[in-house]
């Protein structure tokens, strides 16, 4: 019985891509929660899987060059979790300014502001905060909006110099327009400012 519910969860998974992100919840069809959580770290034993964190697996993805399982990003991991809890979520701190090329310092610990439940994630030597947030910050449609936005909440206010100000700029020019006018209103008054200048030109 052990081995067929193995084999069930073993050809589930790999009827997916390399490097999706796999949770306990994803095989509650097959067994109870309990026994899909042995299964899983079975399998990770065996080198099938990849233990990411507690109830978190991958099947890796390997790197062309080297033949090695790649590590999923912080923000692959992210992602897959929040699509998991039906949350939102949005990069703040130093990792925002990292994801907008701003800043070449990648953080160890990576904080998400979010509308689902607040938690840590031990990644090994590293870590994701979901931290609670009020739903008007999680309220831009544009998840690069959202990113620019937090991005120089960090950098503050009279301190953004205009080499900053202007990536931010080219940045934001990626964003549909008809998102950005929209997510402006969301944004202080002062970070509004910055976020016109990229909206298109009217003829």
């Amino acid at each position: 019985m052990t081995e067929s519910i193995e084999n069930k969860i073993l050809a589930k998974i790999k009827k997916n891509r390399r490097g999706r992100i796999f949770f306990v919840d994803d095989f509650i069809a097959v067994a109870v929660a309990k026994t899909v959580n042995k299964t899983l770290e079975r399998l990770a034993t065996k080198g099938e899987l990849t233990r990411i964190a507690r109830g978190i697996y991958t099947r890796p993805e390997m790197s062309k060059l080297l033949g090695q399982p790649l590590t999923p990003s912080t923000e692959v991991i992210a992602k897959a979790i929040a699509k998991r809890d039906r949350a939102r979520i949005l990069p703040t701190g130093t990792y925002a300014l990292n994801m907008l090329g701003l800043s070449t310092q990648v953080p160890m610990n990576v904080v998400y502001l979010t509308d689902g439940a607040a938690r840590k994630i031990q990644l090994g030597k590293r870590s994701i905060l979901f931290k609670k947030t009020t739903p008007k910050n999680l309220a831009v449609e544009g998840e690069l909006t959202g990113l620019a936005i937090q991005a120089l909440r960090v950098l503050e206010k009279d301190k953004v110099t205009e080499e900053q100000e202007q990536k931010i700029i080219e940045f934001l020019k990626k964003e549909k327009p008809e998102v950005l006018a929209r997510d402006i209103a969301l944004a202080p008054e002062w970070i509004r400012q910055i976020m016109r200048k990229a909206l298109p030109l009217k003829p």
